[in-house]
């Protein structure tokens, strides 16, 4: 058996039940969050995991926690697997950001991997500190399952970077809602995607919950 890379996004935020900017603001999951957190552990406690790999934030540490505590399992944060940085975009709903920044909103909606948020990070720049923590995880563990628990952009923008696909179209080609799950199969051929933004583990009331 080789390495498979388990992909899971936080659960629900109050910001991302709005939709407003969040990147390094270290908000708390909602209540429904953490029964997202609690219905992921639930559901892949059993599975054998080799290795958790997590963003430092309070969203992703909670999301992770469940499942560590189930399975017995130790927390690994790295600062890589944080979310971008959105500077002084921060708290902002996008159509506030259109009027407070609109030429640069619309050139960040072109190109977000080459043009950052104002005051934020570009999409390379992120696919830059999170493939160290990639390239980490693949020299330290050869084969097995381990899960890697971050936020939305970041966690598209990885998964661009493995399967070959252009990071600057990271939010027009990879969807992602919260407590999604997503694998990567590390094969002799490459990357190879099983499962993109799964959430079979969550009851019927929370996966139809509004919110992005």
């Amino acid at each position: 058996m080789g390495l498979t890379l388990y992909f899971l996004r936080h659960g629900e935020t109050q910001a991302s039940r709005t939709g407003s900017f969040c990147g390094i603001l270290d908000v708390d999951l909602t209540g429904e969050g953490h029964q997202m957190a609690k219905e992921f552990a639930a559901a892949y406690k059993s599975l054998l995991w080799t290795a958790v790999y997590c963003s430092p934030m309070r969203r992703t540490i909670d999301t992770t926690k469940p499942l560590c505590e189930a399975a017995g399992l130790e927390m690994q944060l790295r600062d890589g697997l944080k979310e971008i940085a959105y500077g002084q975009w921060e708290g902002k709903t996008p159509e506030e950001v259109n009027r407070e920044f609109h030429d640069e909103y619309v050139r960040y909606l072109a190109d977000p991997g080459w043009n950052r948020p104002t005051g934020g990070e570009r999409g390379v720049d992120v696919a830059r500190r999170s493939a160290v923590v990639l390239d980490e995880i693949e020299r330290t563990h050869h084969q097995g399952n381990v899960l890697v628990v971050s936020h939305k952009a970041t966690t598209r923008i990885m998964l661009c970077s493995l399967l070959g696909i252009d990071v600057g179209r990271y939010r027009d080609r990879i969807g992602m809602p919260v407590a999604s799950l997503s694998i990567v199969e590390m094969t002799e051929q490459g990357p190879l995607l099983k499962s993109l933004g799964d959430r079979s583990h969550l009851q019927e009331k929370l996966r139809m919950r509004p919110g992005t």
